[in-house]
Parts: C-alpha cells; sequence; structure tokens
C-alpha cells in the first residue's frame, strides 16, 4: 500500500466530494429507490439463470438468489428512465449497494435503514428529525399527542415542532386552538375539539349564543358576536376616491362611481363632489351634453360633435374624412379618363366614318375635276370601294338606319 501514500489527499478529497453530492439528494428519493429495490427482490423470487438446468447452474455458477445477474437485472428497473433525481442517486451509491447485496444482506435485511439511514445518512427513523437525528416531542397518543406530525420527522431536515391538526394548539397539540371547544366525553379519554361558531373566537358551544370571546371585527354582546360597522366609526381606512363597504367581521374600499370627485356610496347620488363633464341634477350628477350646450363644439370644417360619459369629441362628418388633421370629402379614386369616341355606339362610329370617307371623296373628285390624272384615278378607286360598301348588306342597314334618322 506505499504506492497509495501520495495520492491519499487526492482520495480524501474525492471522497468528502462524494458524501456532498449524496448528501444533497433527499430522503424520499432514496426511500422511493429502495421501496422499488424490494419491489424488484419480490419479482425476481422465483426467477434462474434460465438455462433449463437449475441444480447444475447453481452447483457451477452459484445461487441465483445472490447473483450478480440478479442484482443487474433489478437495478435497471429501480428508476424510471425519466426520473431524474432517482437515477442519478443510484448512479452515485452502486458501491454501497454491491456491498449490502454480497456482504451485508444477512445482517442487515432492512435495506432502507441500512442505506438510507446508517450509511448515506439522507433519513432519519420515524418519531425522529434533523441532522442528528432527535426524538420528534411526544406524548399522549405518541408523536405531538397523536394529533399533529413532527415538522421534518423521517428526514434530516427540519425542527421538529409540532404541526398541530386543524383545531388543536399547544406543544403537544392538546390543546383547542381558537374557535374551537372541547367536545363534552363519556369517558376518561381526552374529548376532541370542536368548531365554534364562525364568529367567536372562545366558546363553550357550537351556538351563536355560547361565545366567550369574539374574533377581530366582532364585539361581544350577551354571548353573542355581533359585528362591528367599522364604516360607522372611524376605524376605517379608505384612499380618496372610494367608499367604504362594511362586510361580516371586517369592510371594505369600493370605487365612486366616475361621476364623482369623493363619495359616499354607490352610484351618482352619493358624490361628495361632481367630476369634470358632469353637473349636479337634482341628487345625480349627470353628464353634461358638451355637443348641445356648445354653440361651435367642434370649429373645424366639415366636423361634427359625439357626446360621451363626461366629455366629447370631434369626428369628421359622414361623408368625410381626416387627411393631415382637415375633414375633406371622401371622394371614390378617379378611374382613367375616357376617350373622344367612348361614348358613341358602334353605328354612330360606322355613320362618322362613312362621313369622314365621303369628304375625302369630295375632296379629290375637285382635285379630279381640275384635270390631275394621279388624283383622277385615286377619285375612281374610291367610288369603286364606296359602291362596293353600299352594295353589301352592313350598307344596306346603315342606309335604313341613316333615312329613318337612326
Amino acid at each position: 500500500m506505499w504506492w497509495a501514500w501520495p495520492f491519499l489527499p487526492a482520495l480524501v478529497l474525492l471522497s468528502e466530494l462524494s458524501v456532498v453530492r449524496v448528501q444533497t439528494a433527499p430522503c424520499q428519493t432514496c426511500k422511493k429507490l429502495t421501496e422499488s429495490f424490494i419491489k424488484g427482490l419480490e419479482r425476481t423470487a422465483n426467477k434462474n439463470f434460465g438455462g433449463g438446468n437449475t441444480a447444475w447452474e447453481e452447483e457451477k455458477l452459484a445461487k441465483y438468489a445472490t447473483s450478480e445477474t440478479r442484482l443487474l437485472e433489478i437495478v435497471e428497473s429501480a428508476c424510471e428512465k425519466t426520473d431524474f433525481e432517482c437515477n442519478r442517486l443510484l448512479e452515485q451509491i452502486e458501491d454501497q449497494v454491491e456491498t449490502w447485496w454480497f456482504h451485508r444482506q444477512q445482517e442487515a435485511p432492512d435495506l432502507f435503514e441500512w442505506l438510507c439511514i446508517e450509511e448515506l445518512r439522507l433519513c432519519c427513523p420515524p418519531g425522529h428529525f434533523g441532522p442528528d437525528c432527535k426524538e420528534c416531542p411526544s406524548g399522549p397518543g405518541g408523536t405531538c399527542g397523536g394529533l399533529g406530525r413532527c415538522e421534518g420527522e423521517g428526514t434530516r431536515l427540519g425542527d421538529g415542532e409540532c404541526v398541530c391538526d386543524p383545531g388543536y394548539s399547544g406543544h403537544l397539540c392538546q390543546s383547542c386552538a381558537d374557535g374551537y371547544y372541547r367536545e363534552k366525553s363519556s369517558n376518561n379519554s381526552i374529548a376532541a375539539c370542536a368548531a365554534c361558531y364562525h364568529s367567536c373566537k372562545k366558546c363553550s358551544g357550537p351556538q351563536d349564543y355560547k361565545c366567550l370571546d369574539c374574533k377581530p371585527g366582532w364585539i361581544l354582546h350577551d354571548n353573542k358576536c355581533v359585528d362591528i360597522d367599522e364604516c360607522g366609526t372611524e376605524l376605517a381606512r379608505c384612499p380618496s376616491n372610494t367608499y367604504c363597504h362594511n362586510t361580516d367581521g371586517s369592510y371594505e374600499c369600493r370605487g365612486c362611481d366616475q361621476a364623482c370627485v369623493g363619495c359616499m356610496g354607490s352610484g351618482p347620488a352619493r358624490c361628495k363632489k361632481c367630476a369634470r363633464g358632469y353637473r349636479l341634477k337634482g341628487a345625480k350628477c349627470l353628464d353634461i351634453d358638451e355637443c348641445s350646450e356648445r354653440a361651435i363644439a367642434c370649429p373645424g370644417l366639415n366636423e361634427a360633435c359625439i357626446n360621451e360619459e363626461g366629455s366629447f369629441h370631434c369626428d369628421c362628418a359622414n361623408g368625410f374624412i381626416r387627411r393631415d388633421s382637415i375633414c375633406v370629402e371622401n371622394k371614390p379614386p378617379a378611374g382613367p379618363e375616357k376617350g373622344l369616341f367612348d361614348d358613341m355606339t358602334d353605328d354612330e362610329v360606322l355613320v362618322l366614318q362613312q362621313m369622314f370617307f365621303g369628304v375625302v371623296i369630295c375632296a379629290l373628285a375637285t382635285l379630279a375635276a381640275k384635270g390631275d390624272m394621279v388624283f383622277t384615278a385615286i377619285f375612281i378607286g374610291g367610288v369603286a370601294a364606296m359602291a362596293g360598301y353600299w352594295l353589301t348588306e352592313k350598307g344596306d342597314y346603315m342606309l335604313d338606319g341613316f333615312l329613318k334618322g337612326r
């Protein structure tokens, strides 16, 4: 072992770091892991190596019950794949699990006690708490008198104080808490605590007339707890523009109506002063219709006044839209300009074409009469084309329409 001396400080540090990591794992994770391990033991209790000859296998390969094969089967299913805390703890304590399996299982059959309490020091035995596993307060009935739980019990955490069940109080939960009374017992056992009437802090029975002391917001009168109207006294403290509303055992501050500046209750009839945009009419603060009372409420061109609760606003009149803070007429976008002949019918276009053709023929005839041979030839060709057109059915139709004044 002489070779290990130079590495001893590093080995000690590594061991301490391992312990720190394990101690961060909660007791509940360790308990869950050992419970799953025990279930694995039960599940594999009647299994063997699976070779068919159990006697030969146990003679040559040792017993399956204490084999590494069985251990691996149990460990593989000890934690669910999605349980990060369980898998991390299992990875950190592989050596301890193997030690228990091969060497300590017979003398320490309770895996939870050996691993989680003694070896890893993550948990405490029942009825104990804290780093040193101190004993929880106990009395008649067990821990915390059987009427509460010990803070941190079973873990290395907590302060060991009793957290009593509802209705009980005291160091060992033997007293009745405020709002509860001790019922009568028919034998020598300690009677249970039952609830008082809801307004009683202390009482001798469940009825409203058996109060001995009252909860805050109530006052005792003839053994009854009567609600204190904080709104009728100086006990209520409400901020500005709110009013006090009494409730059982207390009060609440509610907002004033929007017509009010300060109020004594709900609605526009309980205002101390009317808000801007409202006027007192009778007993109520009502909205002022600025649009009807002002001569020119909206001075802008083409603007209309719109009344609102407590105010008004100006908007463009119907058919107008606001552009650059001015209301202008909302005209549809202009389309493309029409051509000269867009509004003419097909018949009118044909007539116009014939008239133009006639003008050209007349001009050519004039030039031809002067003896110009070129224009004479053009004129004769134009007349021939004109004659051919008028002899067609379309020409007949146009002529008929022209004669009828179409």
